[in-house]
């Protein structure tokens, strides 16, 4: 097992199923972690589980008390914020000739603009203790790119182009940014799809199934830990061959 002891964690995006699971791998491993979302009720659910959790809710997509929130959130962590990972996202899904306005907007600023913002103002604590990780979720859309999710895969594509450019501006700074892009993972959402269509997609994949949320909360804790140390601007593909880069 990794062990992360004596880390300090900020996630966003805790309440999600791969939240949810990020959570349990980093406790697992010995994190001291502050879990942050939008839904009270279920950060009250994870604190029931993990006691020593610290939560927080908050939405990212206010952007005039981001920096705020980040300075409450370095406080909470003992004014050293060793990891940061940007989980939060959400999708408002359309064909491009019926996307409104307000379905661009509201995907491109919460999963782009927040997590840049957040970024930015965790970056300044990360360098006055001169080290620290970054770690993005994204998307195998973001790279493949899919229907009905121009909005979604430029906001993903976005993070992963953004994490290259923060990683050459502070590797010097013994600050590392990578990126974590997910495929088919076992959902809510795909429980939904009929068997004819999940056998149609399982066909797509290399492994011939689904990723579980497991999955990517394993790559979670592996780039949050010194095993990761020379790794910076990556994106990690979890897709089962679904998308190769």
């Amino acid at each position: 097992m990794i062990d992360l002891k004596n880390l300090n964690i900020l996630l966003t995006g805790a309440t999600g199923i791969i939240g949810n699971s990020i959570v349990d791998k980093l406790f697992s491993s010995g994190a001291k972690i502050l879990a942050t979302g939008t839904n009270e009720q279920k950060l009250k659910i994870l604190k029931d589980k993990y006691h020593d959790l610290n939560i927080l809710k908050f939405d990212i997509n206010d952007h005039s008390k981001i920096e705020q929130f980040v300075e409450e959130c370095n406080k909470t962590l003992s004014n050293k914020i060793d990891v940061l990972i940007n989980n939060a996202g959400v999708t408002q899904d359309n064909l491009s000739i019926r996307m409104r306005e307000e379905e661009w907007k509201k995907v491109i600023d919460l999963n782009l603009t927040s997590t840049f913002l957040i970024t930015k103002n965790v970056i300044k604590k990360m360098l006055k203790s001169k080290s620290g990780k970054i770690i993005n979720i994204t998307s195998v859309v973001g790279h493949s790119g899919n229907i009905g999710q121009a909005n979604y895969a430029a906001s993903k594509a976005g993070i992963t182009a953004m994490s290259k450019s923060l990683a050459l501006e502070y590797g010097k700074k013994n600050i590392t940014i990578n990126c974590i892009s997910p495929g088919f993972i076992i959902s809510d959402m795909t429980a939904k799809i009929s068997q004819e269509h999940t056998d149609l997609m399982k066909s797509r994949i290399s492994l011939n199934k689904f990723g579980t949320p497991e999955d990517v909360a394993n790559s979670v804790v592996f780039l949050s830990s010194n095993l990761s140390d020379y790794i910076t601007g990556e994106t990690l593909h979890v897709n089962g061959g679904m998308y190769f880069s």
